[in-house]
């Protein structure tokens, strides 16, 4: 019994990998940045704000 394999012609050695694409535009992160200090007003005395205000900062140096 003999069994065959199939192999897929390759263009080249090592193929570029396909070129990223941004996920969020410039705007995107004004409008979360805004989004995310609002959010921050409402829980401003619970302990999980200083994540979200970090991730305010962050959003900060992005966009």
């Amino acid at each position: 019994m003999t069994t065959e394999t199939q192999t897929l012609p390759r263009s080249s050695p090592h193929p570029e990998p396909a070129r990223a694409r941004a996920v969020f535009s410039t705007e995107d992160f004004a409008l979360l940045r805004e989004a995310v200090v609002a959010h921050l007003r409402t829980i401003a005395d619970q302990p999980e704000s200083v994540k979200f205000s970090n991730l305010y900062h962050r959003l900060g140096r992005l966009g």
